[in-house]
């Protein structure tokens, strides 16, 4: 049975209040049944959490998504993607060169690395290991090419973290090779790398290196 007006109107009240709710309080609120409640809010239109196993519950008009698709009342973390394995699809569909754990569970503000694993087993997304960390990829093909040549060619002096931090890595174990030798060492992990763009990189960071 549809909701009536009033209806409408108390439960658009009560977000007004609180924009975020759980279904008991809001049966109780309310004084209807726990599915009457659902089938309400599907009638106005809502998002559920996809932090908190999905138990809260906002009106569609509410969130102010951010340019990930993700908007966060405390908490209590909300996606235009939906459930949380969704949102991340969603969030490494979004990058142009691949995300890492860590990037992803900051953007989210939670741990998901056993998910992540999952998804990478159900082959809803694929991984590289990049120096000390795994990159996590769209498994769409056309779009993977392009992220691997993103991270494998990059623009000149526009090297991304991952690769920065290997360059960095096998400075440190090897102090005495020259621009040439590191981009050769790089070469030979999977990853190609231009001696200008070592060389800009030591330049931007203060670094002292022989050419």
């Amino acid at each position: 049975m549809p909701a009536n007006t009033d209806t409408i109107s108390q439960m658009a009240l009560l977000f007004e209040q609180q924009p975020c709710w759980t279904i008991k309080p809001l049966s109780e609120q309310l004084q209807y049944s726990i599915p009457s409640i659902r089938r309400f809010l599907s009638q106005v239109g809502y998002f559920s959490s996809f932090t908190h196993n999905g138990v809260w519950y906002t009106l569609q008009s509410i969130p102010q998504f951010n340019r990930k698709g993700l908007w966060f009342y405390q908490d209590i973390g909300f996606s235009k993607a939906g459930t949380l394995p969704r949102t991340i699809i969603d969030l490494v569909n979004r990058s142009h060169s691949g995300l890492s754990a860590e990037q992803i569970g900051k953007d989210l503000r939670c741990r998901c690395h056993s998910l992540l694993v999952n998804l990478c087993r159900q082959q809803k997304l694929q991984r590289q290991k990049i120096g000390r960390s795994h990159i996590y990829f769209t498994t769409d093909l056309q779009m993977t090419n392009r992220k691997h040549q993103t991270i494998q060619k990059p623009p000149v002096g526009q090297l991304p973290a991952e690769i920065a931090v290997l360059i960095l890595v096998e400075f440190i174990k090897r102090p005495d090779a020259d621009f040439k030798q590191l981009a050769q060492t790089i070469s030979a992990k999977g990853v190609t790398v231009q001696t200008v763009q070592i060389e800009k990189l030591f330049e931007q960071h203060g670094l002292k290196k022989k050419t």
